[in-house]
């Protein structure tokens, strides 16, 4: 019984492996798992005390729990067989693409990675870039939303910083759960907006299975109470104009909306402006048929210069944020009041009757965004060279024509951001700095002049404000 056992280094190895294994399986993932529970709930009763949208039960349900009920919901089921059927297919392996579609769509939401940590980086993300302001909020119409009513955020889309900007600016009332194009999906951001509670769409797909899946989730999450966030215009703006509405997820929504049974939901507008776009010459080289693609090498190096390039210049101290960075909430629309007023009934229109009347409201929810989307310093700038672009103009002729551009807008009763008149001369100076640093502007003496090779980018940032104009 006291003898030596003699066996080979390899398979020492491999039970000393199993003999970890057994002890993380047994003791200690257990209590991990018990701490970060106790972690995830103490952030949930506080949170809870202080948002005015409230996290819904929908979220905190486990992800393989919505997985199969999106995966076999009903009308998932018959999308399946018509599928089979009309691909000569066996059910399986549809029902085997509806999974992956759902895995790709159904977020994972974490409430304590959302508000511990998404919220404090999104917030150093913003501040670092922008001096961040809030024009518009209605408390006193926020006040009297239904608690029960699904909040539903209408935005415009000027950059990817919006996502960011947004869900910051949010997080002291709500959680906002998006819609993000493919190019999240990029490791390791597709986890990082999964745990934000994302879910991700393949905008263009034609794929009927695929729409159906992600109709069935929208609905899903729409009639639990999700708040969530929706870029009307589909996507990021080219040109700086507000684009027409996309309709899709608004159908979505809308479709089997149940005016008597169903909680209501309500949108609310908002309107987002930059000082600087940083994708600005990206967007605008989208529009060039002529243009050579870039590559992903081309945009990886360039990502990463830009950077180096702004952590080396906040070592020196010559760092400078991007100007102002404006978000305006509006009034909030009520789908059950707008339904009321128009007598309609989404539920009872065929498919051709019942777009007409979603474009009608999305157009409507557009106007309203239109109308609190912030004017920022360099709007004013912007606009005022494009309309003088062969003159010459002094600081103070800028400064002037600004002054008269400022009381035509507020005259119209445009959302122009509150800076105090001892500091407006300084955000135009700032302005105009920012736009001959980038040589969108040409200084030549003491007058100022539009460059001509920029003139698409001036339009870019006055377009931003020229429904007002």
């Amino acid at each position: 019984m006291t003898g030596e056992i003699t066996i080979s280094l390899w398979f020492f190895i491999i039970l000393i492996a199993f003999a970890i294994i057994a002890a993380l399986e047994k003791v200690l993932i257990p209590s991990s798992r018990w701490f970060l529970r106790r972690r995830i709930n103490q952030v949930l009763k506080e949170i809870g005390t202080r948002l005015d949208i409230e996290i819904r039960a929908f979220q905190l349900t486990k992800r393989q729990v919505l997985l199969d009920r999106l995966a076999y919901d009903p009308k998932v089921i018959k999308a399946i067989q018509d599928y089979a059927k009309e691909h000569d297919m066996p059910l399986e392996l549809a029902q085997k693409k509806v999974m992956i579609y759902a895995r790709e769509i159904v977020p994972s939401f974490n409430a304590y990675f959302y508000f511990r940590t998404g919220y404090w980086v999104a917030k150093k993300i913003a501040r670092l870039l922008y001096r961040v302001r809030v024009g518009l909020f209605k408390h006193e119409e926020y006040s009297h939303i239904n608690p029960d009513s699904t909040v539903v955020f209408i935005m415009n889309h000027r950059s990817n910083m919006d996502y960011i900007l947004v869900a910051f600016l949010a997080a002291e009332r709500t959680t906002l759960s998006y819609a993000v194009g493919e190019w999240a999906k990029i490791w390791p951001l597709h986890m990082l907006f999964r745990f934000m509670g994302a879910f991700f769409v393949r905008r263009n797909s034609k794929n009927p299975l695929y729409r159906r899946v992600l109709e069935r989730y929208i609905h899903m999450a729409t009639m639990e109470g999700v708040c969530q966030a929706v870029f009307l215009e589909g996507g990021l703006t080219r040109d700086g104009k507000l684009q027409n509405p996309k309709l899709g997820l608004m159908d979505y929504m809308l479709r089997k909306f149940n005016l008597k049974t169903n909680r209501d939901i309500v949108f609310i507008p908002v309107g987002i402006n930059y000082d600087r776009t940083i994708e600005d010459r990206t967007l605008l080289r989208s529009l060039d048929p002529t243009a050579e693609k870039r590559s992903l090498w081309f945009v990886f190096k360039t990502t990463i210069g830009f950077i180096l390039n702004t952590v080396i210049r906040m070592i020196l101290s010559q760092w400078k944020r991007y100007g102002y960075a404006s978000v305006n909430f509006g009034t909030p629309v009520s789908v059950k009041e707008y339904c009321k007023k128009e007598n309609l009934d989404f539920r009872r229109l065929v498919r051709k009757d019942r777009f007409v009347e979603v474009e009608k409201l999305s157009k409507k929810l557009l106007s309203d965004i239109g109308d609190v989307v912030p004017i920022v310093p360099v709007s004013l700038v912007a606009t005022v060279f494009v309309e003088t672009m062969e003159q010459g103009l002094t600081i103070f002729d800028i400064e002037e024509r600004i002054v008269k551009l400022l009381n035509t807008l507020q005259e119209h009763g445009a959302p122009v951001l509150e800076i105090p008149r001892s500091t407006q001369t300084h955000a135009i100076v700032e302005a105009v700095d920012m736009l001959a640093l980038r040589n969108i502007i040409i200084l030549s003496g003491d007058q100022f002049r539009a460059n001509f090779k920029e003139e698409k980018i001036l339009q870019y940032y006055a377009n931003s404000i020229a429904h007002w104009l």
